[in-house]
C-alpha cells in the first residue's frame, strides 16, 4: 500500500508544481479570489495535485489490470 501511495502521489505532486507554476505565471492571485495570495496558491497546489493525482492512479489501474484470457475476437 505504501509503495502504491509512492507510485502515485510522488509524480502527481511534481506534475502539481509544474502545474502550479504555470498556471500562476500566467494568472495573479488577485485577480482570482479575494483571498490572501498564500492561500490561493494554497488552494490552487491542492486542486492540481488532486488532479494529477487522479491521472496517476487512473494510468496506474490501466497498466495493471489483469490481461483478459478470452479476448472476443
Amino acid at each position: 500500500m505504501r509503495r502504491l501511495a509512492m507510485t502515485v502521489l510522488w509524480p502527481s505532486f511534481l506534475a502539481a508544481a509544474m502545474a502550479e507554476g504555470l498556471f500562476f505565471s500566467m494568472f495573479t492571485p488577485d485577480l482570482l479570489w479575494a483571498l490572501a495570495p498564500v492561500a490561493v496558491y494554497s488552494i490552487g497546489f491542492f486542486f492540481f495535485w488532486s488532479l494529477c493525482a487522479l491521472a496517476s492512479m487512473l494510468t496506474y489501474y490501466l497498466v495493471t489490470v489483469p490481461e483478459d484470457h478470452n479476448p472476443p475476437f
